[in-house]
């Protein structure tokens, strides 16, 4: 079956055009041009502010000319990853999908589920002049995923409407009215090469198989983390065998948890039947600590070759201790929210190559201060060990109203059409609401989405029928919009 005979075809249709189109964040001028044509092709009202967020606006059908001008919002890009086997190039290709039951994925890759479905829904509704809405603007931001700085550096004078529905969360049973805010602590430090010792034997370990996803989102689920996996490797080693480390690769995205690590060791000769034992003991050790999450975990270690050089001994006990020492996962759960995690760090990036290594992590919290104090962890873990310290990308959490408006007629129209009451939630993701509600005051935000699992990792995939209750609830919302 083809993605565009999927109901609702206008939706699917268009998310398998937008699809076609290469949107990585901060390369999104390919799919900025196919929104602009979009919404030109339609006589609509279409241009870009100065950052590259795409605005269409759509007048009123007719009979709902006198209801409040709607704000439909939803992020061009996507995050780009694939298993490290899988041949892609997405500078240039567009996403294979794949149906797979009640499920839409992807071949190898992440599919732009997130948020894709939402970019096609405001398609879908901007290009049909059959279905009943109130006055449409259009607010298509660039860079949600590397720094949100569309939503940063928005326009709010452009926009006119007084309710904005963000379309970009993950369960269709949700209504979320909060979210985190994040900022990013990168590392760096130039360590002493020196010479791989003579008559040693090269090793290459490879963590292989991990779930990964969404670093806000999924960081509570016990998920194993490629880097932290290979440090507690490393660490095990060094306390028993002496060895050069030569390289370290570890995970991809900044906002996804880690998949996959290598590294690259030496050891002589003499020790080479130790260092596998030594190994394959401990590979055994992680797979039954994390059995029951982690099914498809792989982890080797076989011979290999390198005519790089290796770290020096001191510059060694550094990094790896520092690694091992820096907090990954949740660091405080909500106390006034049950369920929801309040701060979190994430180790996201690890790179140990030709005399540099460098870091990449996101800590995210709902509290501004512990946010800070979780990046000043991270900060400290790393400056004491002679590294330089970065800290950008900061933006702020959006803090919930339990006395919207737009909340309550969508509670009410939620528990009338599913006979049951929608989970009201904030969330431990980085929305862009937060940041947008400072360029346009006043105005009432809300968040909903259907189910996609696995955001941000090569095993995304979003639910059929979530998507077809999740299109007939939008609409059902738009009816249900108060007069001005």
């Amino acid at each position: 079956m083809n993605i565009k005979d999927l109901e609702p075809k206008a939706l699917w249709s268009n998310f398998a055009d937008l699809n076609a189109v290469p949107r990585p964040s901060k390369k999104e001028e390919k799919v900025i041009e196919f929104m602009l044509n979009f919404g030109k092709s339609l006589n609509l009202e279409t241009f870009q502010d100065k950052i590259g967020n795409v605005i269409i606006k759509k007048p009123a059908s007719k009979g709902m000319e006198d209801r409040t001008t709607v704000i439909l919002q939803s992020h061009l890009d996507m995050v780009h990853q694939k298993n490290g086997d899988t041949i892609f190039d997405f500078d240039t290709q567009g996403i294979e999908m794949i149906i797979e039951g009640d499920w839409v994925t992807a071949n190898g890759t992440t599919l732009g589920a997130d948020n894709g479905i939402g970019v096609a829904s405001i398609m879908a509704l901007l290009a049909t002049n059959e279905i009943p809405h109130p006055a449409i603007e259009a607010m298509l931001t660039v860079d949600e995923e590397t720094g949100m700085t569309g939503a940063k550096y928005l326009d709010g004078s452009k926009y006119e409407g007084k309710i904005l529905l963000n379309l970009d969360t993950e369960d269709d049973d949700e209504l979320s009215i909060g979210c985190a805010g994040g900022i990013d602590t990168n590392s760096s430090y130039n360590y002493n090469q020196v010479d791989i010792n003579s008559e040693s034997v090269v090793f290459e370990i490879s963590i292989k198989g991990l779930l990964g996803g969404h670093s806000g989102m999924d960081i509570d689920k016990g998920r194993g983390n490629a880097n932290k996996l290979m440090t507690r490797i490393l660490y095990k080693l060094k306390s028993e065998i002496e060895f050069q480390l030569i390289s370290f690769d570890g995970g991809s995205l900044r906002n996804a948890i880690p998949r996959e690590a290598s590294s690259i060791i030496a050891v002589k000769s003499s020790e080479k039947s130790k260092v596998e034992s030594v190994v394959k003991e401990f590979i055994e050790l992680l797979k039954f600590e994390l059995k029951t999450i982690e099914t498809h975990l792989a982890i080797s270690i076989s011979e290999s070759k390198s005519t790089l050089k290796a770290v020096s001994n001191d510059d060694l006990n550094k990094i790896i201790n520092t690694l091992y020492s820096a907090p990954n996962g949740v660091f405080r759960m909500s106390p006034d929210i049950e369920g929801l995690v309040e701060s979190s760090s994430s180790l996201a990036r690890v790179i140990l190559k030709d005399g540099s290594f460098i870091t990449q992590s996101l800590q995210r919290s709902s509290v501004e201060s512990t946010k800070a104090d979780v990046a000043n962890t991270i900060r400290a873990a790393f400056e004491n060990m002679g590294s330089e310290v970065v800290q950008s990308g900061d933006y702020p959490g959006w803090q919930p109203n339990p006395n919207s408006p737009i909340l309550k007629i969508m509670t009410e129209l939620y528990l009338k059409l599913f006979k049951e009451e929608p989970q009201v939630k904030a969330c431990h993701a980085g929305l862009e609401c937060g940041i947008l509600g400072e360029h346009l005051p006043g105005v009432d935000m809300i968040s909903f989405g259907p189910n996609i699992r696995a955001a941000h990792s090569p095993d995304e995939k979003v639910q059929i029928s979530s998507v077809q209750k999740y299109w007939g609830y939008l609409l059902e919302v738009l009816l249900a919009i108060p007069k001005k």
